[in-house]
């Protein structure tokens, strides 16, 4: 077993969906369980990044103490709304701290109006909330220099988002063209094509670069928001992540090397013809 990942033979395991509902959970939350790392998953042997469940997770899941009331605790979801009052401060508090990247959100949504949801887990509010050192930023001024970024527009929800979403990705597997197909995935395409300069490795490379959480059909504006919240914009965030994806590559090239069309084999040379007029000459000398 390495990281969260087990394995098992196919027959006595399941999908996600059939997992979650014997879980008695909804799918959103037997994902988040997932990426926490409370339910462990094993690769589906048929490939393609696809997981399943083994039975002995579901069997050990129900086990623990407190299931399943315990378990969806760990994966309560509040917006802020509902964080605000978890935290016992003003909606307009805690959008701050959120923006100033003191509380990070799991996952969003976007409404109907294509407003972004941001969603947060309730337990770590509320232990963000006990620790005493924290205690300023719920009661008193926000101090100026914080004041001064928010003035200036900083909103690190977006790219707090994508790092946490990045080590759920990075969770889920061990395979190197995977690990790298996830860094990719917070890249825009040119910025993939200057650090992956080799067509046949960038084709298989986004064979393994997940899409943004599904909102809305490919190519509509509630997609195209959620690319571009997929997509990193600052400049030290592009930064390291060009630098990861350059390492992965570098690991995923040694593990298995990209597939390429097969060398089309050799053409046969064949004698030169006889020219037509040379023939003809020769069978006109024959028949004198």
């Amino acid at each position: 077993m390495t990281g969260d990942t087990i394995t098992q033979p196919h027959g006595t395991s399941c999908t996600p969906g059939r997992a979650a509902r014997e879980l008695g959970l909804k799918r959103r939350e037997f994902d988040l369980a997932v990426h926490l790392g409370h339910i462990r998953t094993m690769p589906d042997e048929g490939g393609g990044g696809a997981r399943r469940v083994a039975r002995s997770e579901i069997d050990r899941v129900r086990a623990s103490d407190g299931f399943p009331e315990a378990l969806l605790e760990r994966v309560k979801t509040v917006g802020t709304t509902d964080g605000a009052v978890l935290m016992q401060v003003p909606p307009s508090r805690f959008t701050r701290l959120a923006r100033l990247g003191l509380v990070v959100p799991v996952h969003f949504y976007l409404n109907r109006y294509r407003a972004v949801v941001w969603m947060y887990l309730a337990e770590e509010l509320r232990q963000f909330a006990a620790n005493e050192e924290n205690t300023p930023l719920l009661k008193a001024r926000t101090p100026e220099g914080l004041r001064d970024q928010l003035d200036a527009g900083l909103d690190l929800r977006p790219r707090n988002w994508r790092g946490r979403h990045l080590g759920f990705l990075l969770r889920q597997t061990d395979d190197p063209w995977q690990q790298a197909g996830a860094v990719a995935a917070f890249l825009d395409p040119l910025q993939i094509a200057e650090i992956v300069t080799d067509p046949y490795e960038r084709s298989h490379l986004n064979r393994f670069r997940p899409g943004p959480p599904a909102h809305g059909s490919p190519g509509s504006p509630a997609a195209r928001l959620c690319e571009q919240i997929m997509t990193a914009d600052d400049a030290d965030e592009i930064g390291w992540l060009r630098a990861d994806l350059t390492r992965a590559m570098d690991e995923a090239r040694e593990h298995r090397p990209a597939p390429r069309p097969a060398a089309k084999p050799a053409t046969a040379v064949l004698d030169e013809p006889r020219q037509p007029h040379r023939l003809l000459g020769w069978l006109r000398r024959r028949s004198d």
